[in-house]
């Protein structure tokens, strides 16, 4: 669908970070729409995100969920935003909307009642347009949530159109663009009411199933086994969500609700006796929503009413609090009102390093968690750092840096002969090379702290 077609107004806007209570975070931008229609129960204009990154022109994109559909928005330059297709949804007033991808494959589900469907979306023509290759409840009409492994997709809580319910159900992706059912976990353990959400690595599936706690599966191709569980432990609530350390040794895991439930860090190394280290929340009354794990040090949760918060858990039994960004500072005295207020969903995996944060009432904001997510035993060379995206590039250019004052850019091409010459103390700078001819070139930066010579490919 072409932008042309799009018959609401879209707006991007830039704002101050001021406005927006923070620590060791800021923001490069906001985007919106002003015009969106609020989902009426709930008062919910957004609500997931997810991140892409074009595997041929290395662009980077935030999928953003919309009451109404999904917004494809550009944020390779990061303080402009640029938004560059958007596809309505099956439903309109839509509470849910979740998205992973696979190849250049989109996958949209909601969970809003029907008529509702999977939308696969293909984005491989992107920057110029995303092209739908299937919105139909022929698969499925509903799933509250998905996830990807290898080439299968989870569903969490799924229902046909017949009205048919798994509390999970497996679907083969060989063919990205018909997914294939495989099996569902009722099919194995019907005692399990629903899976809200799952976390898979190597067939390997970490179920939050709601009041039933904690399970942890693995899936042969043919049936679920069982192989751990956690469903007695502090602060239990609603078990919504976690996500896994990359040694596989830790999982952080949220309880929605009741609101005001600490999140839990627990060890998975003996999945037979899994323990929790810690117990942890931000500020009362708040709700943890969605964590992500960076590494091994790292978790970024999104905590509805409480913004961003980042936490280092190398320390699992005592996880600090590296820092957070408001991104709802309509709060008042009273946190519980609304419920569903603030960020939904925070994806820190884009290559760039940029945040993306979706908060139910004030859009997407595209932050910057560098100073955050700088550990003590990191390497230190992660404390003075320069990045430049992306690369090809054909309009501009972002260089990004930290803990460096001030640094010389030059832009030379392979005879050397300096093309482009700046002296720069802004830490995120857009450096226009719309006026280059195609071709290889070489950036150059020197600051008394770092030196840096990069291949610079300009399509």
């Amino acid at each position: 669908m072409h932008l042309s077609l799009i018959l609401i107004i879209l707006l991007s806007s830039l704002y101050s970070s001021a406005q927006f209570a923070s620590y060791n975070m800021s923001m490069y931008s906001r985007w919106y729409d002003a015009n969106l229609i609020a989902e009426p129960n709930l008062n919910i204009k957004y609500n997931s995100v997810w991140g892409y990154i074009h595997p041929v022109n290395n662009k980077e994109f935030a999928i953003l969920g919309g009451t109404d559909g999904t917004y494809i928005i550009e944020v390779s330059d990061p303080v402009y935003p640029i938004l560059r297709d958007y596809v309505p949804g099956r439903r309109n007033k839509c509470i849910w909307r979740e998205y992973k991808t696979y190849q250049n494959y989109l996958y949209a589900v909601s969970d809003d009642s029907q008529p509702n469907s999977l939308q696969i979306i293909d984005l491989s023509y992107l920057p110029d347009s995303v092209h739908v290759v299937h919105n139909s409840d022929s698969i499925f009409s509903r799933s509250h949530t998905i996830f990807i492994d290898s080439n299968k997709l989870y569903g969490g809580s799924v229902t046909l159109a017949n009205g048919t319910f798994y509390s999970m159900a497996v679907y083969d992706l060989s063919n990205p663009e018909n997914p294939q059912f495989l099996r569902a976990l009722n099919q194995d353990y019907p005692s399990i009411g629903h899976v809200h959400d799952m976390f898979v690595r190597n067939d390997t599936i970490y179920a939050s199933c709601g009041y039933d706690g904690f399970h942890i599966y693995t899936f042969n191709g043919s049936n679920f086994t069982e192989i751990g569980s956690l469903t007695s432990y502090p602060d239990m609530g609603y078990n919504h969500s976690s996500w896994l350390t990359d040694d596989g040794k830790t999982m952080v895991f949220t309880d929605e609700v009741p609101a005001d439930l600490a999140v839990k860090v627990i060890d998975v190394s003996d999945i037979t006796d899994i323990q929790v280290k810690a117990t942890f929340k931000s500020n009362a009354g708040a709700t943890a929503h969605n964590p992500y794990i960076k590494g091994n040090l790292h978790v970024i949760i999104a905590y509805y009413q409480d913004g961003v918060q980042i936490y280092n858990i190398e320390d699992t039994s005592n996880p600090v609090r590296t820092g957070y960004f408001d991104t709802y500072p309509q709060n008042t005295s009273g946190y519980l009102n609304p419920v569903y207020a603030g960020n939904w969903g925070a994806y820190p995996y884009l290559p760039s390093g940029i945040i993306l944060a979706s908060d139910m009432q004030n859009g997407l904001f595209i932050l910057n968690g560098n100073a955050a997510l700088v550990g003590e035993k990191e390497i230190i060379e992660n404390a003075v750092n320069i990045s430049i995206y992306p690369n090809p590039a054909s309009n501009f250019i972002v260089v990004s840096t930290i803990g460096i004052d001030e640094y010389q850019l030059q832009i030379m091409d392979i005879n050397g002969k300096i093309i482009v010459e700046t002296l720069n103390t802004i830490p995120h700078q857009s450096i226009d090379i719309s006026n280059l001819s195609k071709g290889i070139y070489f950036v150059k930066m020197q600051s008394k702290e770092k030196n840096l010579v990069q291949k610079l490919i300009k399509q």
